[in-house]
C-alpha cells in the first residue's frame, strides 16, 4: 500500500534516549526535525518506524510500548514498507519529503542500544527506516504518508 498516515511524532533532545511524543513538529530541509537530537547534518536525521511492527512486537514480547518507546521520531500508520530502499521517499502532510538513506543499521552487541536494555527488543535495526529531510514543514499526528 503506498499510502498512510501519521500515527504519532516522538522527539528526544539527546541521542541515545527514548522519545516523547509531541503533537506536531517542525521538520527542517537537511537537518531534522526542530529541537530532536538526532538533527543534524548527516544520514540518519529521521527514522521512521511502521506502527504495526510496534503493535507485532507488543504481541509477541508481552510489552506495552507506544510511540518513542523504540526511539523512532515517526510511527506510520497503514503502509507496507516492504520494497522501501534507500533512495525511496516519502511526502508527509502538505510538502514535507523525506529521503530513505538506509533500511535499518548495525547494531553493536557490546553496546546495546537503550531501547534494547529497556524492552529486551529492538526494531529500528531490522526495520527502521532512517531519512535526511528533502523539503522541510510541518507535520502533524494524522498527516497523510505517501510514497513518491
Amino acid at each position: 500500500m503506498g499510502k498512510g498516515f501519521v500515527y504519532a511524532i516522538s522527539i528526544s533532545s539527546e541521542r541515545g534516549q527514548l522519545k516523547e511524543e509531541v503533537p506536531e513538529a517542525n521538520l527542517i530541509a537537511n537537518y531534522g526535525i526542530e529541537n530532536d537530537g538526532h538533527a543534524g547534518d548527516w544520514g540518519r536525521q529521521v527514522t521512521c518506524l511502521n506502527w504495526g511492527s510496534v503493535q507485532k512486537a507488543n504481541k509477541e514480547h508481552q510489552l506495552n510500548a507506544g510511540p518513542g518507546d523504540f526511539a523512532e521520531n515517526i510511527l506510520i500508520d497503514g503502509m507496507d514498507f516492504s520494497g522501501m530502499c534507500a533512495g525511496s521517499r516519502l511526502k508527509l502532510g502538505e510538502g514535507v519529503v523525506l529521503e530513505v538513506t538506509q533500511v535499518g543499521k548495525d547494531e553493536d552487541p557490546n553496546h546495546p542500544s537503550i531501547v534494547q536494555r529497556t524492552l529486551g527488543v529492538s526494531l529500528l535495526p531490522r526495520e527502521g527506516l532512517f531519512c535526511r529531510v528533502i523539503a522541510g514543514g510541518r507535520i502533524r499526528k494524522g498527516d497523510t504518508v505517501t510514497r513518491l
